[in-house]
């Protein structure tokens, strides 16, 4: 949660506290103004944004309503739904022992309202769909399957069919073999990732907010850690099960800590810092960023250098240990 506390009160530190003691929040950031909540949700980096104005305090201390403005991610619904619950019960919880303490001090004579006004808006997916939260993550699904699984299988099935004598004596080099190995994979694999894309717009509504080119362009460094994967784990299998097992090996992690399926806010502190070793877990953040905040290169750069590192470091270490040889 990042909050922006503009009151600067008993009052407004009485609601924070509230918030984070609750266990429901983790203040880590403070802003100053409405607009770095919103930069901070178009990064990721925040679930939550909350903005107290500055005449909160002061106008709960005069007997009248103090408004705040939570900002809620809305692109995973389970989080925002959690999230939209704690604060609605905690902003009530606060505004009954301030109705409590005015009656207290000036008898029954008084009309009751309610002293907080929390008022919740849900960004990039204001109507809660989970199909909006699913297209962007089979973007990142199909990418990680096709490359990585086809790949595995695409030095081994030569070796395993003995064809992979006669690429040897070939006078093709070893990186012009892996080019052509993994070109079509490539190509397969931005096909169905368009025809995704498209159908998600089309027949579900989920409409690509960002740039598409800032999207194939992150898709193909992501690709290239997927390919280099694929890489390596044909070269050290000796046949096409003992590749398949490698690969599923590496898939099924994925789907589970990289929070395709499930928040990874409420995974335990292993899984969900073991989630940060796998690729396709900032490639979703991504993907969901540019699908459903529209965000730019700037916004998703605390996403991109993780991947970008790992994709290009792995993929062609992979190629360089690959030898024309048995």
């Amino acid at each position: 949660m990042v909050v922006a506390d503009l009151s600067q009160t008993e009052n407004s530190r009485t609601l924070v506290d509230k918030l984070t003691v609750s266990g429901f929040f983790k203040y880590t950031y403070s802003a100053q103004s409405e607009n770095e909540i919103l930069k901070l949700l178009d990064e990721g980096t925040v679930k939550v944004g909350l903005y107290i104005p500055e005449n909160f305090g002061r106008n709960l201390s005069t007997g009248g309503t103090g408004t705040i403005q939570f900002y809620i991610d809305g692109s995973n619904p389970t989080v925002a739904q959690t999230a939209q619950l704690a604060a609605e019960t905690i902003s009530q919880s606060m505004s009954q022992e301030i109705l409590i303490n005015r009656l207290e001090r000036s008898g029954s004579g008084m009309q009751l309202n309610l002293p907080v006004d929390a008022r919740l808006r849900y960004l990039y997916n204001p109507d809660m769909k989970r199909m909006n939260f699913m297209i962007p993550g089979l973007v990142a699904i199909i990418l990680q399957i096709q490359t990585l699984l086809l790949t595995a299988f695409a030095i081994v099935r030569e070796r395993e069919q003995g064809t992979l004598e006669q690429l040897i004596v070939t006078p093709v080099r070893s990186w012009e073999l892996m080019l052509g190995k993994i070109l079509p994979f490539v190509v397969v694999a931005f096909v169905n990732v368009v025809m995704t894309v498209t159908v998600g717009a089309i027949w579900f509504g989920v409409e690509v907010a960002g740039s598409i080119t800032l999207l194939g362009i992150l898709s193909l460094i992501f690709l290239l850690g997927s390919l280099g994967l694929g890489v390596f784990i044909s070269n050290i299998s000796k046949t096409q099960m003992q590749a398949m097992y490698m690969a599923s090996f590496i898939m099924m992690p994925s789907f589970i800590l990289a929070g395709l399926l499930f928040p990874r806010e409420n995974m335990p502190w292993l899984a969900y810092y073991a989630g940060y070793l796998l690729p396709v877990t900032y490639f979703l953040e991504i993907v969901r960023g540019i699908i459903l905040k529209g965000a730019e290169f700037a916004s998703l750069w605390v996403w991109i250098w993780p991947m970008a590192l790992f994709s290009i470091v792995v993929f062609f270490a992979s190629v360089l240990l690959f030898q024309k040889r048995l």
